[in-house]
């Protein structure tokens, strides 16, 4: 098959490689919630100092028998649905949290330029948010993550928080 070019947004079941300007998706406001047409399987350039962005909610519905062979592109399922976050500034206060029930599983690495480095672990039972303030719990310029939905209640974080100071967790239960 030929490379075929789309304008708009593509949902692929199988996969698909994004690239050229419309896989990275710039934030620059105060408030951000996310979504699956607009910023999934896109790269978030998080140039806003202080913001906060909130995760869709979890939905791991099965495709409706009305599906035919295959799976339906119109189910509302999202799981495996992944948002790559990245600052190339230094931020203030970056928050990325949860939506209600939902909560977050995994690691994050804070590393600084002079050792002492640490890594911190997200529960899956009790973690709603990430917290970034650009010194003890990471967020200077060079930190990226990813979140990627994996059950029906969890999402899985993964990533690289770069910090200063005596460093702390970056997750809270709210």
């Amino acid at each position: 098959m030929a490379l075929t070019t789309f304008q708009g947004p593509v949902r692929s079941l199988n996969g698909f490689i994004s690239d050229g300007p419309g896989a990275i998706k710039a934030v620059s406001t105060a408030t951000l919630t996310l979504d699956d047409v607009t910023y999934a399987g896109r790269i978030m350039n998080i140039t806003a100092a202080t913001t906060t962005i909130t995760l869709p909610a979890l939905n791991a519905a099965a495709d409706p028998s009305s599906a035919g062979p295959g799976s339906d592109p119109n189910t509302p399922n999202n799981l495996g649905t992944a948002y790559v976050f990245f600052l190339p500034t230094a931020a203030t206060a970056v928050k990325v949290i949860t939506a209600a029930s939902n909560f977050l599983l995994g690691s994050a690495f804070v590393g600084l330029s002079a050792g002492a480095d640490t890594t911190f672990f997200a529960d899956g039972t009790a973690t709603r948010s990430i917290n970034l303030n650009g010194t003890t719990t990471g967020g200077i310029a060079g930190t990226f993550f990813t979140i990627t939905a994996v059950t029906a209640t969890q999402w899985l974080i993964q990533g690289a928080l770069l910090g200063s100071g005596t460093v702390a967790t970056p997750f809270a239960n709210s």
